[in-house]
């Protein structure tokens, strides 16, 4: 019978590339890890790694077993977390992901209100664009992780039957432009007015949100002229301070502004992106989990109305 701890090695190994990168992580010696697969392989009766200049690779016998390891170790966690929850809320553990512009709003609002609430209760936050975070979701390593999806995505599953999504709020998309601009004097903006414009394009990896800038784009009846792409909004902000262009943000990625730019509303109907948490569809539901999901839909309303508020007072 294979052996899950040295299960969880192999699936650390091919994760990492390389037998001291997993030992590292898993705060053991190489030589451990060494050992772990050799003992592994002969449970297994043949060779799962070999090892070359460049690191290791993964035979197809080891691709099986890692693709498995997957499986079981999330079921582990659920076993681990159900044991956990005996305790209701007086104990527990409860794990997070979220890509960067909500861990740095809603998260720590809603974090800051889940421990007030249960102090008991351990809870850990990793930052993961959307796939990443789905990705742990269904390794078992996280409990709820935030995505993005687009208006057009609802009603659907966006990663399959296996991910359950929680709506929590719509975050409408934004315009920058530098403080110097002949149109930074207006409240509003439309998009048919900037098609001279050059754009800073946000969010280039798996975020939907260049995507939705791009729709809302084609809609005004232009192809946008891409001056630079990026990831990171702090960064798009910089360059559009600086006069490369102009940029598309949602607003959630607005807590910290720039003193030389400007944001201009899209008007009543602007573009925007949904932010939902995912949770593993199947997997067991514990209290901690059901109150955190309660505490971000609270928390995420809160955002709606406060922006709301502020389009009245502008």
């Amino acid at each position: 019978m294979l052996d899950v701890r040295r299960m969880r090695v192999l699936r650390e190994v091919a994760q990492r590339g390389s037998f001291s990168a997993a030992a590292e992580a898993l705060a053991y010696t190489q030589s451990a890890v060494s050992q772990q697969i050799a003992a592994l392989e002969r449970e297994a009766g043949t060779k799962l790694v070999e090892r070359s200049a460049r690191g290791v690779r993964l035979t197809d016998a080891g691709a099986v077993v890692v693709r498995h390891a997957d499986a079981i170790l999330a079921r582990l966690a659920d076993a681990e977390a159900e044991l956990e929850a005996i305790a209701g809320l007086r104990g527990g553990r409860l794990r997070l992901a979220a890509f960067p512009s909500a861990g740095a709003s809603v998260m720590p609002r809603a974090i800051a209100a889940f421990r007030d609430r249960h102090p008991a209760v351990e809870l850990t936050l990793q930052p993961a664009e959307p796939d990443d975070g789905v990705a742990l979701l269904r390794a078992g390593e996280v409990d709820i992780a935030l995505i993005i999806a687009t208006a057009a995505d609802a009603g659907t599953c966006i990663y399959g039957d296996s991910i359950e999504e929680h709506h929590l709020l719509d975050d409408p998309m934004y315009v920058i432009l530098p403080e110097t601009h002949a149109l930074a004097h207006r409240r509003s903006l439309r998009l048919e007015d900037l098609t001279d414009e050059q754009w800073m394009l946000g969010s280039t990896g798996s975020c939907p949100d260049a995507s939705i800038f791009l729709r809302a784009c084609q809609t005004a009846g232009f192809d946008p002229r891409i001056a630079f792409a990026s990831n990171d909004y702090p960064s798009i902000q910089g360059f559009v301070a600086a006069g490369m262009g102009l940029a598309f943000v949602p607003d959630l990625a607005l807590i910290n502004l720039r003193d030389d730019v400007v944001v201009r509303s899209l008007g009543a109907r602007p573009p925007v992106r949904r932010i939902l948490a995912a949770t593993l569809g199947g997997s067991y539901c514990s209290p901690a989990r059901e109150a955190m999901l309660e505490v971000l839909v609270e928390i995420s309303a809160d955002f709606g109305a406060a922006r709301r508020e502020l389009s009245l007072a502008s």
